[in-house]
């Protein structure tokens, strides 16, 4: 085998030494050694990218973290036998991207969902998902420049990608084709070579699709055009395949090892020529694109007077498909082809037969209206998302610091009203400020300043609580309230956080850390003074030497439990004091 072949990790550096690109090239060798391998193998596949996820997670990079869980959940969906277990991963996708305003990546997490959906047969909330996912793409995105520009590419070609093939399972192929025309701008613009074959074999697999699906209702010129299109896109994938990531023998064409690519030569011209090719390629496919490559056999037997065998070939692939998962669309077309040459014997001019065919014309002319409907259906439920995530993102944006995506002052100022009205709760309120900021906008740009504040917001807020708050209060100032915590909790949760951001890589914080002062708030007192006492305890952790915390307590019950000796040594051990110390 040529590259992105089968091979066991042996002698390989731990994890931990090797670079965020390596985790995030191997995990799309993966993704694309995956689909051509046993069961066996799909599962260690998928076993290893969940360890390089883990080591995402440790690294604590959101991207990085974003993309390792986008190979996590596409590998288990793109797997019948693992779909069930895809919900959690593909749910856990979709809260991190949203959460950390990963554009491109939310949308692809619900590209992933619908294809799930899909998969349980829930059509018409698949139908939905993929409205979401779309209309968040109908607004022009600038790119994240912390991706890096052909990162960047290839995830907005992924996404559009991923929705193409949803949208080509619902039937909407018109949509789906201008959503893979818009894919093919993004790979354009920088992509390698294995994304280029995936894109091509990708929309290759549409135009097939496309055209059986108008064979049924009898549109057999613009079936034809379709594989005509699939044919010219499989003979484009050749160079760019020849350099992939795809497991592969370098001295045969990508014709003769990708399934639908074989079937779109065979599908524009059948004859004679793809027999030998198509029969070694049926005994291997998935059953993802089995119909392709047994209905274009079938067609190039028929064409050499092999009909007996032609229906042999469809039926053998139809005993298949009962102990696998396909897409019903394209097992109606099998059908349909063993119908046609199932019965070209004495009997095709029987009535019986012709009130059949007559009847099944009707039904897939009905069947055809219904895919108008969901057309439509698509448009309408998308432009519904469109004009609520544009009411949406005015009104968030009001409250939304623009640099780091975290709550503003005013959004702060509400919350901190609301949890202040609340006296039956403890409320602990921090206030954050960065060591050794100044000095990285001094001596780099305060254009590394600004991704070093992204970069420590994120950190903060997923080291903290899904009910805490971490909001930007100015400048390298941040404020944080935990309702619910006792003064010492929060005292230690704010030193996860510290110590978070102090292990962070040295190319991400450039070295800086926190220094955190903590206070809980007390009965009847304004947010005004509190703010200001947690102010004062902020400057006793900046005298300490910084990287820090120092909680001062009002009442013996905010003091914690008396520390242990290993407690008290540990530089992890957070201060708190009595007032007034």
């Amino acid at each position: 085998m040529d590259g992105g072949s089968e091979r066991e990790d042996v002698d390989l550096p731990a994890l931990d030494e090797r670079s965020d690109a390596w985790l995030a090239g191997r995990a799309r060798e993966l993704l694309a050694i995956a689909p051509s391998s046993d069961r066996g193998n799909r599962l260690r596949y998928s076993d290893e990218v969940d360890r390089l996820l883990a080591e995402a997670r440790h690294r604590g990079e959101p991207r990085m973290i974003g993309q390792l869980l986008r190979a996590a959940a596409v590998i288990r969906v793109n797997d019948a036998q693992q779909a069930a277990s895809a919900e959690e991963i593909v749910d856990e996708f979709l809260d991190h991207s949203h959460r950390h305003g990963l554009h491109v990546l939310q949308a692809d997490a619900h590209a992933l969902r619908a294809k799930r959906l899909l998969l349980a047969g829930a059509e018409d909330v698949a139908l939905t998902e993929a409205a979401v996912g779309l209309a968040m793409l109908d607004e022009p995105v600038p790119p994240d420049t912390l991706f890096g520009p052909r990162v960047w590419d290839v995830l907005m070609a992924s996404t559009l990608m991923d929705l193409g093939l949803v949208l080509m399972e619902l039937g909407v192929y018109e949509v789906g084709d201008h959503v893979m025309r818009r894919a093919h701008r993004y790979i354009r613009g920088g992509a390698g070579p294995h994304d280029i074959a995936v894109h091509l074999i990708t929309r290759c697999r549409m135009q097939l699709g496309w055209g059986l699906r108008l064979e049924r209702i009898g549109e057999d010129d613009q079936a034809a055009e379709r594989f005509a299109r699939a044919a010219a896109m499989a003979v484009d994938v050749e160079a760019p395949f020849r350099e992939s990531l795809f497991p592969r023998r370098a001295d045969l064409p990508a014709a003769d090892q990708i399934a639908v690519v074989a079937a779109a030569h065979a599908l524009a011209a059948p004859g004679r020529a793809h027999v030998e090719r198509l029969s070694a390629l049926l005994e291997s496919v998935t059953p993802r694109e089995v119909v392709f490559v047994a209905v274009a056999l079938a067609r190039c037997l028929e064409r050499v007077d092999r009909v007996e065998d032609a229906v042999e070939v469809l039926t053998g692939v139809q005993k298949r498909l009962d102990q696998a998962a396909a897409e019903p669309p394209l097992l109606l077309c099998l059908i349909r082809e063993y119908a046609r040459l199932a019965g070209t014997d004495d009997t095709a001019g029987d009535r019986t037969t012709s009130a059949l065919q007559h009847y099944v014309a009707e039904l897939e002319s009905q069947l055809w209206d219904m895919r108008e409907s969901r057309a439509a259906t698509l448009a309408t439920r998308r432009e519904h998302e469109r004009l609520a995530r544009r009411h949406g993102t005015v009104a968030k944006q009001a409250l939304q610091d623009p640099l780091t995506g975290l709550p503003n002052r005013r959004a702060l100022d509400e919350r901190l009203l609301e949890l202040a009205g609340d006296g039956s709760k403890p409320l602990a309120i921090a206030l954050v400020d960065l060591d050794g900021f100044k000095g990285v906008n001094d001596r780099l740009s305060h254009a590394e300043g600004d991704d070093v504040l992204r970069v420590v917001a994120s950190t903060v807020r997923d080291t903290l609580r899904g009910s805490d708050m971490v909001a930007r209060y100015g400048g390298d100032e941040f404020i944080v309230l935990l309702p619910g915590a006792p003064l010492h909790a929060a005292a230690a949760a704010l030193r996860r956080a510290a110590v978070a951001v102090a292990a962070l890589p040295h190319d991400l914080s450039h070295g800086v850390t926190l220094s955190v002062g903590v206070v809980a708030l007390r009965p009847e007192e304004g947010t005004a003074r509190a703010l200001a006492r947690a102010d004062a305890a902020m400057y006793q952790a900046k005298r300490k030497g910084g990287n820090d915390v120092v909680a001062i307590a009002t009442t013996e019950g905010d003091l914690p439990p008396s520390p242990t000796v290993d407690e008290a040594v540990t530089p992890d051990h957070a201060w708190v004091v009595p007032e007034g110390t």
